[in-house]
């Protein structure tokens, strides 16, 4: 169990990074280089850049979900 949610730890983890680095930030940053330096229309964000945003908050959930199982888990053990 505690190896299932460590690995799972190391997945979202390294996903969290990658969403994190594709958000356009103000200087626009490494989403520039997939395709997310194209202006959309006026004002707002794009749909794409909302979904990011989605997708992000999510895997960050879940994140912090693993942690706080994987640390009950491992008080439960000792």
């Amino acid at each position: 169990m505690v190896l299932g949610f460590s690995i799972a730890l190391i997945v979202f983890s390294l996903l969290l990074m990658l969403l994190v680095l594709m958000h356009k930030g103000k200087g626009g940053g490494l989403s520039d280089m997939f395709g997310g330096g194209m202006q959309s229309s006026v004002g707002g964000s794009s749909v794409a850049e909302r979904n990011l945003d989605r997708i992000t908050v999510v895997i960050g959930v879940l994140w912090f979900a693993s942690i706080i199982v994987l640390g009950i888990l491992m008080k439960g053990n000792s």
